[in-house]
């Protein structure tokens, strides 16, 4: 079924695991992620970057995403990623997505009140969830760095705040994951996150989880965490297996011989995570 991030996320609290969201780099890798959550008996969340998107296109990209919801029958969100403004948005929102973050976390906390709020009352008149941040997650973020690598950790009492004035589906917050950690793995604050899920009752977003290790992961979710972005650890899987391909392309007979292998490296690598994160089943 296609359904919204706040339908997906519904009983990760209760049930103590989390669902992954996992980034779409192309359009080919589309039907290879549905079919990991089909294998694993899992729902799923692919998210996508703004930039990405304009690539594919949006209509498209919904289109597709819905008749592979319908034909395996796995539970599949939508969700447009790290939007900074509203006229993307809308057209995501207006184009079929089923969710979508607006990132005002660079602002002031009333500025991003007043920000996610207008989000938020456009995409609840047409059935959408809304995911906001609070405090920051560094790193690089589809091209873009984000305050210079800086990590400013997520106090409770705005979030108390923030939750409540806004009426967001999801809040990401920030306690020491980092975007595009590849190659070292995070050191997180985890009495933030049991500081910030003692005071929310909605569910709580980790970003940068391909730098998050396996153990600190599971110690995530038993801390309240709903849902995982993994984002760079699918790229890099897809285009190793890319550059392995292509260089025996003379011996291929179609492209798709040179694809479908990078594919399954993807299929792969979101399988592995479904297990880590607890969701087959669910």
């Amino acid at each position: 079924m296609y359904l919204t991030l706040k339908e997906i996320l519904k009983n990760t609290r209760k049930g103590k695991f989390a669902v992954g969201s996992f980034n779409i780099h192309c359009l080919e890798m589309v039907p290879s992620m549905i079919e990991a959550a089909k294998v694993k008996n899992s729902p799923i969340i692919l998210q996508i970057s703004p930039t990405t998107c304009k690539y594919i296109g949006f209509a498209l990209l919904s289109s597709t995403v819905k008749e592979l919801a319908r034909e395996t029958g796995v539970d599949v969100a939508l969700h447009l990623d790290h939007t900074k403004d509203f006229a993307t948005i809308k057209i995501a929102i207006d184009n079929g997505f089923s969710s979508v973050m607006i990132d005002a976390s660079a602002l002031s906390l009333e500025e991003n009140i007043e920000k996610t709020k207008e989000v938020v009352k456009y995409a609840k008149e047409h059935g959408v969830s809304v995911e906001a941040e609070l405090g920051t997650i560094g790193g690089t973020e589809d091209g873009v760095a984000s305050n210079e690598g800086e990590i400013r950790y997520t106090s409770p009492e705005d979030a108390v705040k923030f939750v409540q004035s806004t009426g967001i589906d999801a809040l990401a917050i920030g306690f020491g994951t980092s975007h595009g950690q590849w190659k070292s793995k995070a050191k997180l604050n985890f009495s933030v996150l049991k500081n910030i899920h003692d005071v929310i009752d909605i569910p709580l977003v980790l970003h940068g989880g391909t730098g998050v290790s396996e153990e600190d992961l599971k110690k995530c979710i038993l801390g309240g965490i709903s849902k995982v972005n993994i984002g760079t650890e699918l790229n890099v899987a897809w285009v190793d297996a890319t550059k392995k391909n292509f260089k025996n392309a003379d011996l291929a007979d179609s492209c798709r011989d040179l694809v479908i292998p990078s594919n399954d490296a993807v299929q792969k690598v979101i399988e592995n995570k479904i297990d880590i994160l607890g969701s087959s089943y669910k």
